[in-house]
């Protein structure tokens, strides 16, 4: 299997390990992972780390798979598969990525060594917060051969970075080297050479010692109010927060009353 999860407590780390590809991703792969990270948001863990094995990230949508779709049949055939249904209701499937069309309940984390391009920087795109290691770099590299964007990019790209940005990135498709993409906002965190998925997880680790239903309930606020009213927002995150502090809320002021988590302690809480 290309795909496989290790598993440490409430931290799972989701790993692609087809390194003789850079980790560019197939039908098969792509499907496992989609799995993978709908097992994860069913699951009692609380954050999920997006790793590629082997020194690159991932290296795009699978160019070999792409060149058999000249045959008429077979693109028609794969572009019906993965069609977004117009209707709201009805849930996407698998993107040629893989996961890009879920909208997950919990926070996933892309661990980035090496190449994060074309659809593998679509894929970095759709988790929630990237963690890079300096010498990794993001890129639209398939601007080389015609292919489009296809798994979020043109649609997550400039909700970070601001439209004139993101039209420079995608039509030019050169090289973004981590330290840019932390300046822009396409990383959250720059680290050493090798320490991706350890500074991935350790972040992981972070989010997941928290009260959950108050992580979820700002993490979904945060993602669903972007282009709302003030008021539509604000009334959005008032009905979610007010759910949430039932839940556990109340809970954690008590024991803030007892003397925990006093003066910014966040060991003791």
């Amino acid at each position: 299997m290309t795909i496989r999860i290790e598993k440490n407590g409430p931290v799972w780390t989701i790993i692609h390990d087809r390194p003789e590809a850079r980790n560019a991703m197939d039908r098969d792969s792509a499907q496992a992972l989609h799995d993978a990270c709908l097992e994860f948001d069913a699951s009692d863990a609380s954050v999920a780390v997006l790793w590629g094995k082997g020194g690159s990230f991932c290296a795009g949508w699978d160019l070999k798979l792409a060149a058999t779709l000249q045959d008429d049949a077979l693109r028609e055939a794969y572009f019906q598969d993965h069609v977004v249904p117009a209707e709201p209701s009805v849930p996407p499937g698998p993107g040629p990525l893989g996961p890009s069309r879920l909208e997950l309940s919990k926070p996933v984390i892309a661990a980035v060594e090496g190449p994060a391009v074309a659809g593998g920087m679509e894929l970095a795109l759709w988790a929630d917060m990237r963690v890079m290691a300096e010498t990794a770099y993001l890129g639209v590299y398939c601007r080389r051969w015609g292919i489009t964007l296809m798994d979020g990019g043109t649609v997550r790209l400039p909700r970070l970075v601001g439209q004139g940005k993101a039209l420079e990135i995608a039509l030019t498709g050169r090289k973004v080297p981590a330290e840019e993409c932390e300046r822009i906002g396409l990383a959250e965190k720059v680290v050493p050479h090798g320490e991706a998925r350890a500074a991935a997880e350790a972040m992981a680790h972070e989010i997941a010692r928290f009260p959950q239903e108050a992580v979820r309930a700002d993490r979904a606020s945060i993602i669903a109010t972007r282009g709302m009213s003030v008021r539509d927002a604000l009334h959005h995150e008032w009905q979610h927060g007010c759910d949430a502090i039932t839940k556990e809320g109340t809970a954690g002021a008590a024991r803030f009353r007892d003397g925990a988590g006093r003066h910014g302690d966040f060991g003791n809480i």
